[in-house]
């Protein structure tokens, strides 16, 4: 049998699905931002294989972290998740972050492509994003790129709405976006969507077709509750011709390589 990959939400700060439990740590993680604050790169770099250490005595192989989002005002919805730094340094710590994250074992995953900025919340409600695509090139690709030419294993895929990508689907549903990552990037890793019940899908997309529509635009995995309904969704649109067997074999080989990069198969 073939290792699972198993993922967690463990950012610090105020998204920490591990180190929130007492029994697992007596305090939570905080946040790389607050940790540059007191101590700079290197008590971001300490706090990081502390995480790995933890989630690996736990079985967990993915961190769903790190944030990669240029964010500059301070009351927009990722203000407190990100680091709160200009492009390039962002992107100097991203690259950090994932080879602190490759030496402890645990696959790094890029968040939210392709960047969030200062946009409201896609949990509560659809999101578009009006900045031109000169704007995400100057500031929010720097440090995904950064991050992939660290070795990155996998880019998450924000549900913004990026008018100046494509304005008629959510990022994670957009063959476009995924495009942009795949040839301007060069990133051959695997692409995941956000959280599929967030309202900016679950209210405009029916869940099965939601799913099917997230791996014709090219993602390998979707993040998802309603597991059931959207496998069978998936089945039915590959048995329908729908959905090609090599649009599924492309992503199954990009899986399997990433577990043998974080060394789950040989």
């Amino acid at each position: 049998e073939l290792p699972l990959l198993i993922a967690v939400d463990e950012e610090g700060g105020t998204v920490t699905r591990v180190s929130s439990n007492p029994a697992f740590r007596e305090y939570k993680f905080p946040s790389p931002r607050y940790l540059y604050d007191h101590g700079g790169l290197e008590t971001v770099l300490v706090c990081e294989k502390e995480k790995c250490q933890l989630l690996s005595s736990l079985g967990i192989n993915v961190n769903l972290a790190p944030v990669c989002d240029v964010v500059n005002e301070k009351t927009a919805f990722l203000a407190d998740r990100s680091l709160q730094l200009p492009p390039e340094m962002t992107g100097e710590m991203i690259a950090k972050m994932v080879t602190t994250m490759q030496q402890g074992g645990v696959g790094a995953v890029l968040k939210h492509f392709p960047g969030y900025g200062n946009c409201d919340d896609t949990h509560v409600n659809a999101v578009v994003d009006d900045r031109t695509l000169d704007q995400f090139r100057k500031n929010d690709l720097i440090p995904f790129q950064k991050g992939i030419e660290a070795g990155a294993g996998a880019v998450m895929v924000c549900h913004n709405i990026v008018n100046a990508m494509d304005p008629s689907m959510p990022a994670s549903l957009s063959p476009a976006v995924n495009k942009l990552l795949r040839e301007e990037l060069k990133f051959g890793g695997v692409i995941i969507t956000d959280d599929l019940i967030m309202d900016a899908i679950s209210s405009h997309y029916d869940s099965g077709e939601a799913a099917v529509l997230a791996i014709l635009a090219g993602n390998d995995m979707l993040i998802t509750t309603w597991s059931d309904e959207r496998y069978q969704a998936v089945l039915d649109a590959v048995a329908q011709g729908r959905i090609s067997p090599e649009r599924i074999r492309e992503s199954a080989v990009r899986i399997l390589q990433w577990k043998m990069d974080l060394g789950l198969i040989g």
